[in-house]
């Protein structure tokens, strides 16, 4: 038993000294040219291009609701109504007044006409009998002079009758009333600026309102834009019209292009964060306001450069980055400059060529090797 296990301790240490001897086999990746790319990932969220919230400018009850949430709506469109039955009733009231004053107005046009044919007959006859004899010159001359102003009133009445240049006084304000009366009319319904999307509906027939209250919030039409907010420290490598690919976190498999439009000309320094807006040409038809989206912008792109994975690289966050290589059958430690860092690859500036190997990053260097094929 004893030379039994003295025959198995030197079996066991010589096979030791025999695994040491032989060389690892191991698996090396092949220093190749390919693009690589540089992207920053960003957080943001949908951006309407421009929000209304609407609210009524005096106090008043809803009468109804014309619209839902969600609703697309037109420029000009009715969307809510107050209860308008008293102003309703003041524009009647005004149209009449102004109906009253202008049926005046062509009564003393009338009144005129009838004076002024008054006069003519009188002056006619006044001719006939100064031709006779019957008359003095000096009372025909009184006929002439009453015809020639009861024309000049019949063409006064008209002038002031037909309204555009001088009105009468009294249609000048019935007309004044029924404006303002229309405008307080005007004032119980709420109508859309322009083109948008109902966002949120505040008020329901019935409720009692005031003014200055939201009651519907818009969203108006016009170009998608996503907004986001990049760290400080990442500022120097955003510019305008950088490309971007975007994805909605309600629906991560499908993407969609977008670029940089506009970046915010202060840092916020609380967050040490700047603004980040970019513009979407083809939106689809899934994203809503305030929708969340993860934007992957392309800071950085270079061709054909000389790359390996980012795995295989040591220390690649400090000043003095390494690899792994053989060498006469050992793996030796050798120093590279690293330029563009994509998602998988990295760039190698110096240090490697296209086809040198890199060793996986579980090697130790100074260890026997023995590349696989």
């Amino acid at each position: 038993m004893l030379w039994a296990i003295v025959v198995l301790l030197v079996v066991a240490a010589a096979a030791a000294v025999v695994w040491r001897l032989v060389p690892a086999r191991v698996s090396a990746t092949v220093v190749a040219r390919r693009d690589v790319a540089r992207t920053l990932v960003l957080t943001g969220r949908v951006r309407p291009p421009a929000r209304s919230r609407l609210g009524a400018s005096i106090s008043g009850t809803v009468r109804e609701v014309l619209v839902r949430e969600g609703d697309h709506v037109s420029r000009g469109q009715l969307l809510l109504r107050l209860d308008d039955a008293q102003t309703a009733a003041g524009v009647a009231q005004a149209t009449a007044a102004l109906a009253q004053a202008d049926a005046q107005a062509r009564s003393t046009v009338v009144q005129a006409e009838r004076a002024f044919d008054q006069a003519e007959r009188d002056l006619a006859r006044a001719r006939t009998l100064l031709a006779q004899g019957a008359i003095s010159a000096r009372e025909a001359e009184v006929a002439e002079r009453t015809a020639g102003d009861a024309r000049t009133a019949l063409d006064a009445a008209r002038t002031r009758a037909a309204g555009a240049e001088a009105p009468l006084a009294e249609i000048a304000r019935a007309r004044s009333v029924l404006a303002l009366a229309r405008s307080e009319l005007a004032l119980t319904r709420l109508t859309a600026p322009a083109s948008a999307i109902v966002l949120t509906r505040n008020a329901e027939p019935g409720d009692a309102v005031m003014p200055g209250q939201m009651l519907l919030e818009l969203s108006f039409d016009g170009p998608t834009e996503l907004v986001a907010l990049a760290r400080e420290e990442n500022l120097g490598e955003l510019k305008p019209e950088m490309a971007a690919v975007a994805s909605a976190d309600a629906y991560p498999s499908q993407s969609f292009p977008a670029r940089v439009s506009w970046l915010a000309p202060v840092v916020d320094r609380a967050q040490g964060t700047v603004e980040v807006r970019l513009a979407v040409p083809d939106p689809p038809t899934y994203l809503r306001a305030d929708m969340t989206v993860s934007i992957n912008v392309e800071v950085a792109r270079r061709a054909g450069a000389v790359v390996v994975p980012r795995d295989l690289v040591h220390d690649a966050g400090t000043g003095a980055p390494w690899v792994t290589v053989a060498n006469d059958g050992r793996a030796v430690r050798r120093a590279v400059r690293l330029g563009i860092a994509g998602e998988r690859d990295v760039e190698i500036v110096s240090g490697l060529v296209e086809g040198d190997r890199v060793l996986s990053a579980d090697v130790e260097p100074g260890a026997r090797v023995r590349l696989t094929r």
